[in-house]
Order: structure tokens, then sequence, then C-alpha cells
């Protein structure tokens, strides 16, 4: 059953038709408490994790490189995972800090 139906259902027992734009309201209101704004603020958060790193902090790529922070670019992070390796990673890459995963 699609939501048209059952609002068409819902005026024609004589329900007003309010009763269903409430539902509805009430329905993108819950989207948005329990899962739109739960991952805004969870983004933010590793937004702000991610312009707090400075050079020589240990981070973790997403794809589970662990490394050092030798060079910081405007989109790009140079990462050292060994004595002379270097890696160039996009910043978005950056996982978390690696002392924060101890």
């Amino acid at each position: 059953m699609n939501l048209l139906t059952i609002i068409l259902q819902a005026s024609a027992n004589g329900q007003s038709q309010w009763s269903g734009i409430i539902i509805i309201v009430a329905m993108v209101a819950i989207f948005y408490f329990f899962m739109i704004r739960p991952q805004q603020k969870k983004q933010k958060d590793i937004q702000k994790a991610r312009e707090a790193l400075q050079m020589g902090d240990r981070v973790i790529t997403s794809g589970g490189i662990y490394g050092k922070i030798k060079e910081i670019g405007d989109v790009y992070m140079i990462i050292e995972i060994a004595d002379g390796v270097k890696i160039k990673v996009d910043k978005t890459s950056i996982f978390a800090s690696a002392e924060d995963a101890k």
C-alpha cells in the first residue's frame, strides 16, 4: 500500500484530512531527530578532529594504514608509514588519530 491510498482511505472513512498530514509531519520529524541530525553531528565531530591534526600526530587511514603525519596540504596529507616510506593521502581518508585507537 502506498502512502496516498492510506491518506485517501483515512479521509474516506470520515476522518479529517489533517490527520494524514499530521502523521506525515510526525514521520518526517522522527526521521530527522533519530537519523539525520545524529549523522550530521557525527560528521561535524569528525571534521573538527581532522582539522585539529598537527604534523607529527599518529593517524589511521580509512584503509587501515597507521602512520605519522609529515606534511599537511590543502586537500592531502603526507604520512610516513615506515622509516623513509611516505604516502600521500586525501585528508578525508584520515579515519582517526592513532592515540584515540589505543
